[in-house]
């Protein structure tokens, strides 16, 4: 098909440039629009020496093109760069003018120091509030939650404040036979109670008081933990710390309960295997100790001046009571002494603040506890919290008012020990003073 207009033909094209045409020039403007060429500079002719046609005017709407004159492409005063090889202006990019070595490119804005600020911070929060969240869901998994303080019947009124039951049992449980020679504990099976606290959390001031294990108290009527059985009171008398052994926390509260008239919120108890284990997380607890002494029971050899106890020291210096002439009483105040110095150990920012030794503290110490189904780590951290003050002289220490003993017992002083109470009940500061 032909592609020529109408009354076009290839044969009437005249000398063509290409297809084997022996035209020299290249085909006019018509093919070539966007060229205007001026005169013809001389050149090879064709072999008729025939310059060959001009090329046709330009039709109508179609807009002249810049004409090259100089026989090297240029028009009079322009240059395109093409000669050099630089389409787009100067080199480097830069556009006309641009003096030399400066760069192209637009200059980086200034920082915004302010939207830097905020993206940190809420980085940061996001991080810590993930980190905390995950480390309390860690501690509560570890929490034991053991004791069911609602076995506990005849509970008498709660009054105002928390009560915390703290106790230190003697309990074996994980160690093996070279820990329990190492600690001087003995391989006794079962377990019974080497210390006893009760600790008041209140308004008006933290109240920490020590119950002597050989004090006696009446075994009151008891629901059995296991058996669900109840036991009717028969009037007989007991070191505390056998009750425990009788029948394990549940009894132990009920007794408290029943000889104090102190409702009990929450129990927590430690073994000695779990208190050793503390003490070293955190790197041992200093202490001042006022007077030397040793003990084979317990492996105590200590003497006068501040020091550093370890986890097998410290368990020595809590369980010793041969070494004393008060025995009993003297050991309740080296183990409030000794718990308050853990206490400010452990809050100090060195273990706080250092992850490598704050997660190791906290699991040796949860791994150890057995607490009651109620207890949370809010109330657990209450606990430690008042504690802390008590030993920094914002609370008040002491043991439980005695009048005597009887029969190797104990005996508290009933009238000390109803106004104790009624002042714990009704959260006011405690005037009662202890043995």
């Amino acid at each position: 098909m032909n592609d020529w207009p109408e009354g076009w033909s290839d044969d009437n094209r005249g000398p063509r440039y290409g297809r084997g045409s022996a035209g020299a020039q290249p085909e006019s403007a018509r093919v070539m629009r966007q060229v205007r060429r001026g005169p013809v500079p001389p050149g090879p002719r064709s072999a008729h020496g025939d310059p060959g046609p001009a090329a046709p005017p330009y039709a109508a709407g179609v807009p002249q093109q810049p004409s090259y004159v100089d026989g090297q492409g240029h028009e009079d005063g322009y240059d395109s760069g093409y000669n050099t090889g630089q389409v787009y202006g100067t080199p480097g990019g830069r556009g006309p003018g641009a003096p030399a070595g400066a760069s192209t490119r637009s200059p980086r804005p200034a920082p915004n120091w302010r939207r830097r600020i905020k993206w940190t911070a809420i980085t940061l929060a996001t991080v810590l509030v993930v980190t905390s969240i995950a480390t309390y869901l860690w501690a509560d998994s570890k929490l034991r939650r053991e004791v069911d303080l609602s076995k506990v019947i005849d509970r008498p009124e709660g009054g105002e404040g928390t009560n915390y039951l703290i106790v230190g049992s003697d309990s074996r449980e994980g160690m093996s036979k070279e820990d329990e020679k190492r600690l001087h504990t003995g391989g006794a099976k079962g377990k019974r109670t080497d210390s006893m606290m009760i600790l008041h959390v209140g308004d008006n001031g933290d109240t920490l008081i020590s119950l002597p294990r050989d004090s006696d108290v009446v075994v009151p009527s008891y629901q059995g933990s296991t058996s669900g059985k109840v036991y009717p009171a028969q009037g007989r008398h007991a070191k505390l710390n056998a009750t425990y052994s009788e029948d394990g926390p549940t009894l132990l509260v009920r007794a408290i309960e029943a000889n104090t008239g102190l409702r009990i919120d929450h129990y927590v108890e430690i073994g000695f295997q779990g208190f050793a284990n503390i003490v070293d997380a955190v790197g041992g607890v200093e202490i001042d100790i006022e007077k030397g002494f040793k003990d084979k029971w317990s492996g105590a050899d200590f003497k006068a001046g501040k020091q550093t106890l370890d986890g097998q020291q410290a368990l020595a210096f809590v369980r010793t009571r041969h070494a004393f002439a008060a025995s009993d009483l003297q050991r309740t105040k080296n183990q409030q002494k000794f718990l308050a110095a853990l206490a400010h150990q452990v809050a100090t920012p060195s273990t706080v603040l250092n992850p490598f030794k704050f997660y190791p503290t906290m699991g040796a110490g949860l791994d150890s506890l057995i607490v009651d189904k109620d207890m949370s780590l809010w109330d657990l951290a209450s606990m430690f919290w008042a504690m802390k003050g008590v030993s920094g002289g914002d609370g008040t220490s002491m043991n439980m008012p005695i009048s005597g003993s009887s029969g190797g017992n104990l005996v508290w002083d009933k009238a000390k020990v109803k106004t104790l109470v009624d002042q714990l009940n009704n959260d006011e500061k405690v005037t009662v003073s202890g043995n």
